[in-house]
């Protein structure tokens, strides 16, 4: 089938974006040196389901340049950006995905890819690898395995791979050092605030911020909103990062009672009805909520809409919800990734490291296809530090090497006194 898009005279905008953001993409554009000289993946169709934005249009790109056969798709409605997808298909790629499309045309969309086909799938989430694993399962005919993004995804593979119920290889990138440690962090806490900031047009100084979940996305945006000037709260289950939380200098408390405080919350846990009708009459007039986390079940919407008295268009992309108490809560972006909902996601010069890991993952699982069983694997410790070398020289940093005599005293047996 033809790609399926917006409008394909926005081609020459989307041309302007991808082109901007492969500038301060150093270690994607080295990985683009060696995967192009050796055309690593010819003969191969690959399908990524995933946030189609500048970024990861140039991954695509890579990919393709590589010899690959590239099929696209989103993997959230809100994230599409429709010059981008224009972009792509004038390249030769095929894509299905537009901005704001139903849920329904959003799945017709991972389907139309699945029937191409692939070797290789790029996952975001895990609606692709769901579908396979699912009613998609003749797309398994020549399926070597795939990798996945996100915290989410790797979760709902994780629980596929203890059930029994993962039949290929998938590489949890997202489980990456050099993924989690910059992306989840630096990258959420930058662009979540973005998307929040331009949407909202409010200043976040003095403002009291609760962040919902302290894992490394959660420590990202509490940072941020730290260095932002507000005061910030933390919610968490788990009783390790909580007191870490605490060490780190934030106050943690229950969301009960966090409902009454915060002006502005953000979900961050990978976990549904976070905030709910048992908290939205708590909440101050003016109360703005969003949701970080790849699903939009964090913030739960629906209850809200059902207990409002009135619903409006306060302004783009934001939602206003009158309850019967006269307090009017607003949420950002249908509580939706508001990163990528209500902006242009995380800053080139990070998911520079997670695509590049990205790349280096499809690689790893066809190179090996023959040995690996059907489970969830963790990139090799090697292409992590590929990786990091290839930044740091990027960003003129140096670093030392061990000599012979301080590597044999580290790891060789019986060389210590």
């Amino acid at each position: 089938m033809n790609s399926i898009i917006r409008d394909l005279s926005l081609a020459a905008e989307g041309e302007k974006r991808i082109d901007w953001v492969q500038r301060y993409m150093p270690v994607l554009q080295e990985i683009r040196r060696d995967l192009t000289k050796r055309q690593a993946f010819a003969g191969k169709t690959i399908v990524m389901s995933i946030h189609l934005e500048a970024k990861t249009a140039f991954l695509a790109t890579v990919l393709q340049e590589a010899g690959a056969k590239v099929i696209v798709t989103g993997s959230n409605p809100l994230s599409t950006q429709d010059p981008i997808a224009a972009a792509l298909v004038k390249r030769g790629l095929t894509v299905y995905a537009t901005h704001g499309c139903t849920d329904e045309e959003y799945t017709q969309y991972l389907n139309h890819a699945l029937d191409h086909k692939p070797h290789l799938i790029l996952d975001d989430g895990g609606d692709v690898t769901a579908l396979v694993l699912d009613s998609r399962k003749d797309a398994q005919e020549r399926l070597l395995g795939g990798s996945e993004e996100t915290t989410t995804g790797v979760q709902r593979l994780r629980v596929w791979d203890k059930e029994k119920k993962l039949q290929f290889p998938m590489v949890a990138v997202n489980d990456s050092l050099c993924k989690y440690l910059f992306d989840n962090r630096y990258g959420t806490g930058q662009s979540a605030w973005d998307g929040i900031v331009r949407t909202t047009n409010l200043t976040i100084a003095g403002r009291n911020v609760v962040v919902a979940g302290y894992g490394w996305c959660g420590k990202g945006v509490a940072m941020r909103a730290k260095g932002l000037g507000a005061h910030v709260y933390i919610t968490e289950i788990d009783p390790i990062k909580a007191i870490e939380a605490v060490f780190d200098g934030f106050t943690v408390l229950p969301m009960e009672k966090a409902a009454r405080l915060g002006d502005i919350f953000v979900t961050v846990t990978g976990c549904k009805d976070v905030i709910t009708k048992a908290h939205y009459p708590l909440m101050k007039d003016g109360a703005i909520l969003c949701n970080a986390g790849h699903f939009d079940v964090e913030v739960n919407v629906r209850e809200l809409s059902e207990i409002a008295d009135k619903e409006f268009e306060a302004r783009q992309n934001i939602k206003g919800y009158t309850l019967a108490n006269g307090n009017t809560l607003f949420v950002l972006a249908e509580g939706r990734l508001v990163n990528l909902a209500a902006g242009d996601g995380h800053p080139a010069e990070i998911m520079d490291l997670s695509f590049a890991l990205q790349a280096l993952a499809l690689d790893y699982v066809q190179t090996n296809a023959e040995w690996l069983s059907p489970k969830v694997y963790v990139m090799p410790k090697a292409i992590d530090e590929k990786v990091a070398r290839i930044k740091l020289a990027a960003m003129h940093y140096a670093i030392d090497t061990l000599t012979s005599e301080q590597y044999a005293y580290l790891y060789e047996e019986g060389s210590a006194e």
